[in-house]
């Protein structure tokens, strides 16, 4: 007889808070727009009175991480997400005419938004604030209440999280949850409404495994190899420097980070050396350098390096692009690699990267870009840099990613009226804005039927009127 496997206390408390949250939702099915704009409000209230606190916290995690890129790339955008979801609340929540059959007139239809009830959000270690405020915005603007699952990685951050969440909502609506990946697993196994996944794709199969078993419906905000491709005529300094600080933002350690650069053969010397001197003038030093994020950890640090030994024993060409000649690795910090000539079955051309290492593969005619990109998996993010109207709508229509940045890097993400997910192999599902709302709620389809209806010709006993209607009714 095998052995009955007990909760341990920690899913036990896992457990008792998803119950309570589900009595809540439960008791109060559609909080109206004012009980929403207060939460909203509070989560406003949480990121200003404690954004330093929020800032030091992300940088114990890293071991050292950018005050500026965790205020920018973090803390504004939070922010933005709940001004964008406040100003929009009252339109997204009404509900919306549709249209009635002429057979079935008079009469009334509209669509609901109504809340799913408890939304639980799996948050990655790399951006551990925007990466749960963006979620729980939408979540709470749709009327759900939330349980969200910190990494492991960020202790600080996800200790400081759960005592902010505890202080500023009640446990009945915003909860907080740190542990293990044990205890990540449970999470994923609770019976939610929804379920929000940030995170690898290999992890993102496992959780939508566990969902699955509830039929918990998914949204997976996974990664991939994400490409920019720098065409003929481009101006290659404006390339250049967009690359360097949407690589280099956080160490390359963004699920939207350019991860390898397709460049035509006639400007890949000149592009590069366009690289070497904006990455020189953005970080002139790196081991003591305030504004350059470290690796998040000793596992990361040695992947990457083992990544970049494997490339150099194929016969790949790398150069680390350190300025000031220092050792950053005392810090755990990496200078911009270029690989260049890097074999396609090397580790660096076949996993997202997620650091500052750039591998570059040369084309010769434009095509040639288009099919190396779209002979691989489907990426989260495309970046081109190019001038020609016809050929940057023909990248647009050609290639299926995620999302695009024309002449630049990352920014499409951090526009609130955009929908933000990948497609394939780097996601499914979006949020931020109103695509989130929505897919945080159930759209309601209502039918209001008149005092005058002609439904009784279709009812039986059938006769006569309901053969004659039918004639009408599938006429050619």
């Amino acid at each position: 007889m095998d052995a009955i496997k007990m909760p341990t206390q920690e899913e036990s408390a896992l457990l008792e808070s998803f119950s309570r949250l589900r009595a809540a939702s439960r008791a109060a099915p559609y909080p109206a727009a004012e009980t929403r704009g207060s939460w909203l409000n509070a989560l406003e209230r949480l990121l200003q009175e404690n954004r330093q606190a929020l800032v030091d916290a992300v940088s114990r995690d890293f071991g050292q991480r950018s005050s500026v890129e965790t205020r920018l790339a973090e803390l504004f955008p939070s922010l933005e997400a709940v001004r964008h979801a406040r100003r929009h609340l009252n339109r997204w929540m009404r509900p919306a005419r549709r249209g009635v059959s002429i057979w079935f007139q008079p009469a009334g239809a509209s669509v609901l938004p109504q809340p799913l009830g408890v939304v639980g959000v799996v948050v990655p270690w790399n951006y551990p604030l925007f990466l749960s405020f963006g979620p729980i915005v939408a979540a709470l603007a749709a009327g759900n209440r939330v349980m969200v699952k910190m990494s492991e990685y960020t202790p600080a951050t996800g200790e400081l999280l759960e005592q902010l969440a505890a202080r500023y909502f009640g446990s009945d609506l915003l909860t907080v949850v740190n542990g293990g990946p044990e205890l990540a697993q449970a999470f994923t196994r609770l019976p939610f409404d929804h379920l929000l996944f940030t995170g690898s794709t290999a992890v993102g199969r496992h959780v939508m495994r566990a969902a699955a078993e509830n039929l918990t419906p998914v949204t997976l905000e996974l990664g991939g190899k994400s490409p920019t491709l720098v065409a003929r005529g481009a101006n290659l300094r404006r390339a250049a420097e967009a690359i360097v600080a949407g690589k280099l933002m956080n160490a390359g350690q963004t699920c939207v980070a350019p991860d390898y650069l397709l460049v035509n053969d006639k400007d890949r010397e000149p592009l590069l050396d366009e690289i070497r001197a904006a990455a020189k003038r953005a970080y002139p030093t790196l081991a003591g350098n305030p504004d350059y994020t470290a690796i998040v950890n000793d596992r990361h640090y040695q992947r990457l390096r083992q990544w970049l030994d494997g490339a150099r024993q194929a016969g790949a060409r790398v150069e680390e692009l350190n300025p000031a000649g220092e050792d950053p690795a005392v810090t755990r910090k990496m200078a911009l690699t270029l690989v260049q000539d890097c074999p396609d079955d090397c580790a660096l051309m076949r996993e997202e990267i997620f650091g500052p290492i750039l591998p570059v593969v040369s084309y010769d005619k434009f095509d040639e870009a288009l099919a190396y990109i779209n002979a691989r998996p489907r990426p989260l993010a495309l970046y081109l840099f190019d001038d020609d109207a016809l050929r940057i709508e023909r990248v647009l229509k050609e290639t299926v990613s995620g999302g695009v940045s024309v002449n630049d890097t990352l920014l499409h993400v951090v526009q609130e009226d955009l929908p933000f997910g990948g497609v394939g192999p780097s996601g499914m599902g979006h949020y931020h804005g109103r695509e989130g709302f929505l897919t945080f709620s159930k759209l309601k389809p209502i039918f209001r039927q008149s005092r005058l209806s002609g439904a009784w010709l279709t009812r039986p006993p059938y006769g006569v009127a309901v053969e004659w209607l039918l004639k009408l009714m599938l006429r050619r």
